[in-house]
Order: structure tokens, then sequence, then C-alpha cells
């Protein structure tokens, strides 16, 4: 076989290579060592920080230094078609000198980025008020700034051979369950060649029953949260180009802890994390009850009240279930537009949804007075949840809950419950169980989970889920 012919690397080969981009910056460069060819996308690339460094380079070059390509933002690297295309796409400079086969690369990237502001969909009263941004770097920035030990391990691994996502995740080394660690290496190893463009994508291959309404991923936009869970033993994974972040492992009951928790007194965060326990009843059962009440168990009512109710629906044409879907489905169409419209026009179509057009449908005889209050009461409550996504599977809950109640009643409502429970049970995030510290039973952690315990009576951190502590070969 003959020698395989090394490319011609000049202007036309580069332009070529990127279709020729208006973008595309390529410029001949005179050098100490010969000539090269400088690239760059302009529209990533810091043209002004560029110049300054490729100057700062050549006169290291001049100097005949060592290592005079290695700086704190260039390095020098092997010609290679790929790692030219990587560099270019990242927003780094490269300089290819065709004579060695070599190429300098500089990282001099136009990084635009909001300031980092309190995400809206986690607003707490008391404590810190910012929130992640697009820029992973950024992100690790907040974090470190916050949890500031030696032991946080920050790595990364490039996802998508078309998408070249780079996934970063983070733990404390000294706190993360090693075989918990491990497992999720193994899970990105195993879908590095699948193209991923945002955390959505990568939390479905990611989780081990992708068709339950329940999230085994925590997501979130606050640092703090992510330092609250890292000092706990969870590992934090974010995206290129995100501003949320995936905790993991995680339990049922950790969607029901908000930083203000935590920032408040022990007795006033104690009632409102209870209050949000009581929420998830109400969202789930209080239509089904409703129902069930209604057309199967009203003997269970006072005489007062059970008069008071057949004279509420003594005039809807149809069942209850069918008052209850059409509210429900009504509630949802308002919240879907509130969101995609701006903010003055969403807030106008939740007062005229709520108030107008409710109050229209009962007047016409649709649905009745009760139903309204029963579905009000249920919306208010599923939006108490601190977590969007456990907020949006607790509203699709209710939906299976009440045709059981509508086909038998109570007995509907109970073989429901013990389908959920069955199912909670047998979830799990990162091989951990989903339903600690129930399944499998630990007492001595049920007031940790229910309660915001006194910071001055913790002997040690506390976990929120079990795990066996490699390092020291015993369980936490």
């Amino acid at each position: 076989m003959g020698n395989k012919v090394k490319p011609q690397i000049d202007k036309n080969y580069v332009k070529q290579l990127f279709y020729n981009s208006i973008d595309l910056v390529v410029i001949d460069v005179d050098w100490p060592a010969g000539k090269g060819v400088l690239c760059y996308y302009s529209s990533l690339a810091d043209g002004t920080e560029v110049n300054k460094q490729i100057n700062i380079i050549r006169q290291r070059a001049s100097e005949k230094m060592s290592n005079w390509g290695k700086t704190a933002v260039s390095d020098v690297k092997p010609y290679s078609k790929d790692e030219l295309i990587k560099a270019i796409c990242d927003g780094q400079t490269v300089v290819i000198f065709q004579d060695s086969q070599v190429m300098l690369i500089i990282s001099a990237p136009n990084t635009l980025s909001r300031t980092p502001g309190e995400p809206e969909t986690e607003q707490v009263v008391r404590g810190p008020h910012d929130g992640f941004v697009e820029s992973t770097q950024q992100n690790l920035t907040l974090i470190r700034q916050k949890l500031v030990r030696n032991d946080l391990v920050v790595k990364s691994i490039i996802i998508g051979k078309g998408t070249k996502t780079t996934i970063t995740y983070l733990y404390v080394n000294d706190i993360a369950d090693n075989g918990v660690v491990e497992l999720l290496e193994s899970k990105l190893q195993e879908i590095k060649d699948m193209n991923i463009m945002n955390t959505g994508e990568l939390e479905d291959y990611l989780e081990e029953s992708t068709l339950s309404p329940f999230p085994q991923f925590l997501i979130t936009e606050r640092p703090d949260r992510v330092a609250f869970n890292l000092m706990e033993g969870k590992i934090a994974i974010f995206s290129d180009h995100s501003p949320t972040a995936l905790i993991a492992p995680i339990t049922f009951f950790s969607f029901y802890q908000s930083p203000d928790d935590f920032n408040s007194r022990v007795i006033v965060g104690s009632f409102y994390r209870l209050l949000r326990i009581m929420s998830l009843l109400i969202a789930i059962y209080l239509p089904a009850f409703y129902i069930a009440v209604v057309g199967f168990h009203s003997e269970i009512l006072p005489v007062e009240i059970s008069n008071k109710v057949k004279l509420a629906i003594n005039e809807i044409p149809y069942r209850p279930i069918f008052e209850a879907i059409i509210l429900e489905v009504f509630i949802e169409l308002i919240r879907e537009a509130a969101i995609r419209l701006p903010k003055p026009i969403g807030q106008t179509i939740g007062v005229v949804g709520g108030l107008i057009i409710g109050d229209a449908i009962v007047n016409a005889g649709l649905v009745s007075n009760l139903m309204v209050i029963v579905v009000a009461l249920t919306a208010i409550s599923s939006f108490v949840v601190p977590s969007v996504e456990m907020n949006m599977s607790i509203r699709i809950l209710r939906f299976p809950f009440m045709v059981a109640a509508a086909l038998f009643g109570f007995f509907g409502m109970a073989i429901g419950t013990i389908i959920l429970i069955i199912h909670l049970l047998s979830l799990s995030s990162l091989k951990q169980p989903y339903f600690a510290p129930f399944i499998p039973l630990d007492t001595s952690r049920f007031l940790h989970i229910i309660l915001r315990m006194p910071y001055s009576k913790f002997r040690k951190q506390q976990k929120t889920f079990t795990f066996t502590d490699n390092k020291k070969g015993r369980k936490s």
C-alpha cells in the first residue's frame, strides 16, 4: 500500500470543510515556524481577544520558548480533521500549520449569557434569589461558590455524533456512593452515540421507567437546591446550553421539599411541608371522592348537606364524572393558554376564564356550583407542589381516579390507591428505592421526611435515601 497523501490545508480546504459559511473567518498568518491558517466562527469567538492571544503566542514562539503554544487559554495538538471541526464549532480559534501538521487551539469564546436571576417556577420567600443560566461554566461557578470543598468532583462526557453535547455531572466524593456514581457513568456510556440536545432527552435515557407518570429525577434551576442535594450524597447533571440540572437519586418525598423549608423556622417549615403533603391527597382524591359520594355513597353525608348536594346537581343533565371532566379540561386549557401568552394577556385570560366563563357555565346549568368549588380546590392543591414535573404528574393522576370512582365508588378508589402504591414501590432512581424511607422501612427518618427538624439536633449529615457506603462498608 502506498503512503496516504496528506491534504493540502489552505484557506480553500478550510472553507470547503465548513461549507463556506458567511460567519467563518479564514486568514493566512505569518509565524516564526512558517505560515499558518487561522480560522474561527465570528459568531462564536471574540475577535478582539483572538488577536490579543495570537500576538502573545507569536511573541512566545519568536523567543523560541519551550511549549510556546501552551498557555492558560491555548494548547498545541496534532492536526485532526475531527478535532478541528469540534474546536471551531465549540467557539474556539484554530491556527493550522501545514508543514508540521499541528494546530494551535485558542479558547476565546464570545460568551453571551443572561444574568443569573431567580427561576420563575421556583421562587422562594427567604434564601438566595439566583438561578442557573445557559452556560455550564457559570453554573459550576454558582455551585462552587456555595460548596467550598476540594472533594467536589466535576466530570464530563461528550454525547452524540451529530450534536456533540457535553454532559457535565458533579458529586461530593466523600459523601456520594461509589456504586451510584459508577451506575450513572455506565448509563452515560451506553447513550454516548445518541444525539441529545437538552436535559429532557437525557432524562428519558437515564430513567428506568419512562412510562411512569412520576419523574425519577429532580429538575431544578436553583444553585442552593443543587448544593443541598450534593451534600446529601446525590449527583447533579448538566447539559450544554441548558439552565436546568437533573438530580439523582431521589425519593418521592424529595419533590415536596422546598428551599423555603430550610430557611424558615422549624414550626413554620414543618407546617408548610405538612400542608404540601395534604395538598397531594386533595389533588388526587377530592374530585374522585365527590363523584363517589354523589353517585354511590350519599348516605355518608349529614342530611342537611345531602339535601344541598341533591339540590345542586338536580338540574345537571349528565353524571358528575362528565361535570368533572368538563371543568378539569377547562382548567387545563386556561393554564396552557396563560403559559403560551405574554404575561399581561395571560393574566387576563385567567381572570376571564376563571370568573366570566366559569360563572356562565354554572348559570347555563352545565355544571353545579359544588363541582366548581371541588375542581378549583383541586387545581389550587396541585399547584402547591414545588416541582413542576410532579405538579403535572399529580394533575394527570386525578383522571383515572375519577373514572374509577364513577364506575365503582369508594371500592374503585381503593383499588386505584393499591395500584398507585404498588407502582410507587416498584420505582427506583438510579437503582435506589423511590418510596424510601417507607420501603425499605427506616423509622429513624420518618420525621425528617415529614417535618423540618432543627439543625441543632443533627449529629451527622442527613440522607434522604438509603445507600451502601462503599468507603466505610456500612449502611447510611
